[in-house]
């Protein structure tokens, strides 16, 4: 247990301190990041996958079309997850990325409400209620839609909807998602390079290696995650996962020096209220379930 806290807690502060490392390519747009990220994201797993030989069992579990339908729209919702995410730190919007991620967990819970046909406790309809009562006032101080916070949680709620459905693993998930959008990416990065419009390989050396890094950036956190979930429960990791919001919220306040007003403080708190009347609403509910006897003993 004491390693998957670890592997969690690595894994999770590693996403939150993903702005630093992006905020070293602020030169390069969002767009080509994006694509070098995707490029550099293959290579590395397809090598992770010649290592253990999985390449076999790589082609063989999409077996129907319906499969890799929902592997398809994995991609999508994954890729445009990154790329508003890239593109809101480095145009200063860190904070706003951290509402997103902050807000994610309790989008989760009403797609299960709309799609798997979930139900709710009192509890978690408080939860997400005053969620929603952070989010409208963090709307009406902005003066406009939080549309990146929005996108983000939105986007990654459909990705984890579609990882539900299709049920692959990590290593295994990433690998296809990287297959369906990796000639289009490298078309992209090639069409940029024969137009001399690109700006990664005008950088130093050094500057192009961490570059190619941002493919073991990518799926290492995805390896730690995995590994934490074996031996930890879902609650556990639930709590541990705001370590990664508010991560990159500390780095907006107290590193990129971005505006925090009391407004912002008030939503942020709803919100905060918000996931810890979850979190314990839906541990509680998980206790009491678990204490329901399975069947009925008969006794002499």
């Amino acid at each position: 247990m004491k390693q998957g806290v670890i592997y969690a807690v690595v894994a999770y502060l590693s996403w939150g301190l993903l702005p630093l490392y992006w905020k070293l390519f602020e030169q390069i747009s969002a767009l080509e990041i994006l694509s070098h990220r995707i490029v550099w994201s293959f290579v590395f797993v397809a090598i992770v996958l010649l290592v253990m030989r999985r390449f076999k069992q790589m082609w063989g579990i999409l077996t129907d079309w319906r499969k890799r339908l929902t592997v398809a729209l994995s991609a999508i919702f994954i890729t445009a997850n990154w790329l508003i995410y890239i593109w809101a730190v480095n145009s200063g919007h860190v904070m706003e990325t951290s509402l997103g991620y902050y807000m994610n967990p309790l989008v989760n819970v009403l797609f299960g409400v709309i799609f798997l046909k979930e139900k709710l406790n009192a509890g978690q309809w408080v939860a997400i209620a005053l969620a929603a009562l952070g989010v409208s006032i963090i709307t009406v101080e902005f003066g406009q839609f939080p549309w990146i916070s929005i996108l983000l949680a939105l986007s990654f709620a459909f990705y984890g909807l579609t990882k539900k459905v299709v049920k692959l693993d990590s290593l295994m998930s990433l690998a296809w998602e990287t297959v369906v959008i990796f000639p289009i990416a490298l078309i992209y990065l090639a069409t940029i390079h024969v137009q001399h419009t690109d700006t990664a390989f005008s950088m130093s050396p050094l500057m192009i290696l961490l570059l190619a890094l941002t493919g073991v950036a990518t799926a290492l956190p995805l390896y730690w995650f995995a590994q934490a979930t074996k031996t930890l429960s879902l609650t556990t990791v639930g709590f541990i996962q705001y370590l990664s919001p508010t991560t990159s919220l500390l780095l907006a306040i107290f590193v990129f020096k971005e505006s925090f007003t009391t407004t912002d403080f008030i939503s942020f708190v709803l919100i905060w209220l918000g996931l810890i009347v979850f979190t314990v609403t839906s541990f509680r509910a998980k206790q009491k379930a678990a204490n329901l006897p399975g069947k009925l003993e008969v006794t002499k």
